[in-house]
């Protein structure tokens, strides 16, 4: 996010409760088995709650979880597992208050140690933390993290850096790639690849943490550490998920060029056919791959932040 932040979206663009219910009602009829509330923040929407309420009522019920910054974490954990939330996601770039500033713009390192907490208590486990490494900011966090992580009960994930940056100042150079991340922990920590027949399309390659230090203090018995290589070890032909925006867009990949909108046809009086026909159609059109590595490959217009990871 630019330090001056995004224009919020027009209220009356954004999908309503009932409408947004209706859609995930209609895509889990369909088939989709995992629902995930992510942004931008999730948490800043009233009444998320009561929408992960209404989602765990749905037939048949479908997984939920959210990825959220935290920072709001320690207010809404209890009320969220008690609606129905199975899992969360948190993103915690840095172990340092003052590094944190930087990235995020914002002192709130504090509140998101919080909300993990609070997300830990509520037994919303495993509680996953998502970090993001940037080259002469954080890429020596790597095995601090980790240890971290260990010692709380977390499950780390380290996610490469993707061209969706609302500057679209990205750079492939500037990337601290999954290769690297990796031999950052192997200095300090003994890994082995966890073969995972069940993966699909589940984007973190997962390795087993053996030994390393302060053994004694782990929080786990089983460790593991997540590695999301969406660019250099791209998962494409697994990827089996589909983004619907606050505005009611329908987006086939994160890297997609093009939108399927439900929110007009929905408000022009269609039966559930219609959305139902949308969905259809955008999964049968997603690509074979994002194309980062291709000379052609254009960032999309709407960044992260507006598209949901």
């Amino acid at each position: 996010m630019p330090p001056e932040g995004l224009d919020w979206l027009p209220k009356d663009t954004l999908l309503t409760d009932d409408e947004l219910i209706r859609l995930v009602r209609i895509a889990v009829g369909l088939g989709v088995t995992e629902v995930r509330l992510t942004g931008g923040e999730p948490l800043l929407r009233r009444g998320v709650p009561d929408l992960v309420a209404r989602m765990a009522a749905l037939r048949p019920r479908p997984e939920i979880s959210i990825t959220t910054n935290g920072i709001l974490l320690d207010r809404d954990a209890a009320g969220l597992a008690a609606a129905g939330l199975d899992r969360v996601n948190v993103s915690l770039d840095t172990l340092d208050p003052e590094r944190f500033k930087r990235i995020a713009f914002r002192d709130k390192h504090a509140a998101v140690l919080a909300g993990l907490r609070a997300a830990q208590a509520a037994g919303l486990a495993p509680v996953k933390v998502n970090a993001v490494l940037l080259r002469g900011i954080n890429d020596d966090e790597a095995p601090d993290l980790l240890g971290w992580a260990l010692r709380e009960g977390y499950q780390m994930r380290f996610i490469e850096q993707m061209p969706l940056d609302a500057q679209h100042g990205w750079d492939r150079a500037a990337m601290v790639t999954a290769d690297e991340i990796l031999e950052h922990l192997r200095a300090v920590y003994a890994l082995a690849p966890v073969p995972d027949p069940d993966r699909g399309s589940a984007p973190a390659e997962t390795w087993a943490v053996l030994d390393g230090p302060d053994r004694a203090g782990w929080a786990q018995d089983n460790p593991r550490v997540g590695v999301v290589g969406s660019v250099t070890r791209p998962f494409c032909a697994d990827c089996d998920r589909v983004r619907l925006t606050a505005d009611g867009q329908l987006r086939n990949c994160l890297f997609a060029t093009t939108e399927s909108d439900l929110r007009t046809a929905m408000r022009a009086g269609a039966d559930d056919a219609a959305p139902a026909g949308r969905f259809l159609a955008s999964i049968a059109g997603k690509k074979a791959a994002h194309g980062i590595a291709g000379p052609d490959f254009q960032q999309p217009d709407r960044p992260m932040s507006a598209i949901g990871g």
